[in-house]
């Protein structure tokens, strides 16, 4: 459900559609550009570390089918039945065994998976993707502890480097002559570097799903790290934030470090709401939504939707709750707050940590105020689609509260399908609140107290301003599609 977050991890569920659309922001343009989705014409190849098929050996051979991820769901169905190239790591046996034959053309999709030898791939992933660069651009990491940058740091970056010239020696034998190449996100950030001068003929251009670091996180890098990173992503024609404020930050970032600055632009993703009201149409969401009716009865609910991750800020979140609860004795009991999250990278001992204490302080906070008939939070660690869209369309108050977030783009899916004229209460911190900022009630996400008045204040508002602000909301979250963003790709690339 959540987005924003990486290309692996966040980003929910939709379909394709065909718009225009012009680009936001753009550094190397002061007329906005236009392009439609249906009108490409060159060659496009899409690079990104999950690709949109993952495969399995059977009895009757290899079998492809639709892989997981967010980036996968909203661009998957756009390029489909095109003669588009998608080019990614391969994450399973099965993915290693296709990777033997080149390029594949199955599930209307054409995909090239990269056999990238395990330890880098493991290296590269996991201690430079997931331990080191997404702490640092979410402003993540406990700087008296980490990140460690020992040998073995230094050893992963090798392997980082490696990995990211494998994919460019496939952009350059696959990418057809005058191709645009898309390169999602910040596992991929040294590829233009290696490819350019290779391939001048194609025009590179690259987006980043998470914020970016500005000057003083990008100092806790190697100074060789963070130079060849922003050299590498100042090799690219053009550079795509979902927020202007992650682009400022890149920008400050490469006039801080490599002295120039590289052309950017903003193209903040959007929901599809044809998927959206089609599986909150569905029968596993009508019986979802039947439930909720049932237990919570016509008691309030707040709602979070987001994966166990550490830039959620779950756990303030559930101490503004409980702080809200302490000074409103009016609200007991006739209030429920349903924190649907999935677990995310247990394999990192933060990730499982800060799940443990997540459980852990749900529990205090109920025994602190449930009664035979209430319980104050009920946490749901499923990750179930469906039910997740039936909360949506159930809840009084959105309750999004981030340290830190690319997008966080259930915040307009909320409001597409809600049914209740529900209130969103929206950390600054997310690229979202740019959009939506003036129809939300706009918190600190540091500052519980803060967020336990919002809270408070979002059950208490009178309904002729629910009415006005939910439906504020929903036209901000219909004017753009996931077309319009792949669009404003496209659009980069022709500037």
């Amino acid at each position: 459900m959540d987005s924003a977050a990486s290309t692996d991890d966040a980003v929910p569920r939709y379909l394709s559609g065909q718009a225009t659309t012009n680009i936001a922001s753009s550094s190397h343009s002061q007329e906005p550009l236009t392009v439609s989705v249906t009108e490409v014409d060159r060659p496009v190849v899409l690079v990104s570390n999950r690709g949109p098929l993952s495969f399995t050996r059977s009895a009757d051979g290899l079998v492809a089918r639709r892989g997981a991820g967010g980036l996968v769901s909203g661009l998957a169905p756009l390029v489909a039945g095109t003669d588009t190239t998608w080019i990614a790591a391969a994450l399973s046996e099965g993915d290693r065994v296709a990777a033997a034959e080149g390029l594949i053309e199955a599930e209307d999709m054409r995909v090239r998976t990269l056999a990238i030898d395990p330890a880098v791939l493991r290296m590269a992933y996991d201690t430079i993707c997931n331990s080191t660069l997404w702490f640092l651009h979410h402003g993540l990491h406990d700087l008296s502890r980490r990140p460690v940058i020992d040998s073995g740091w230094h050893h992963a970056w090798e392997a980082y480097r490696s990995y990211n010239h494998t994919f460019a020696d496939a952009v350059a034998e696959e990418a057809p002559r005058n191709a645009i190449v898309l390169v999602q996100d910040y596992h991929l950030t040294l590829l233009a570097a290696h490819l350019r001068d290779r391939r001048p003929d194609i025009t590179i251009v690259h987006f980043s799903h998470t914020p970016f670091a500005p000057p003083m996180q990008m100092r806790v890098l190697p100074h060789y790290a963070a130079t060849e990173l922003l050299e590498g992503m100042a090799a690219h024609h053009a550079c795509g934030f979902h927020s202007q404020r992650w682009a400022t930050d890149f920008e400050a970032s490469c006039d801080e470090t490599i002295g120039r600055r590289p052309s950017t632009f903003v193209a903040p993703l959007a929901p599809d709401p044809a998927d959206m009201m089609k599986v909150a149409a569905s029968d596993a969401c009508n019986d979802a939504v039947a439930e909720i009716d049932s237990s919570v009865g016509d008691r309030r609910l707040i709602v979070r939707v987001d994966r166990i991750e550490l830039s959620k800020n779950l756990l303030r979140g559930m101490r503004a709750y409980d702080s809200m609860l302490t000074a409103r004795p009016d609200l007991r009991g006739r209030v429920v707050f349903r924190s649907l999250g999935y677990p995310s990278r247990d394999g990192l001992p933060e990730y499982l940590a800060y799940r443990q204490e997540v459980e852990s302080l749900a529990g205090v906070v109920n025994q602190r105020w449930s009664t035979p008939d209430w319980t104050p939070i009920e946490l749901d660690l499923t990750d179930n689609f469906p039910v997740s869209v039936a909360h949506l369309r159930r809840y009084d108050v959105l309750f999004i509260n981030p340290i830190r977030d690319g997008l966080n783009l259930v915040a307009e899916e909320g409001p597409i399908v809600n049914e209740r004229h529900g209130t969103l209460v929206l950390s600054r911190e997310a690229g979202v609140h740019d959009q939506l900022e003036g129809a939300v009630i706009s918190i600190n996400p540091y500052d519980i107290e803060e967020q336990a008045r919002a809270l408070a204040d979002a059950l208490d508002r009178p309904a002729s301003q629910r009415v006005e602000a939910a439906a504020d909301l929903k036209r901000r979250s219909l004017s753009r599609t996931p077309a319009d963003w792949f669009a404003d790709q496209i659009a980069a690339a022709d500037g």
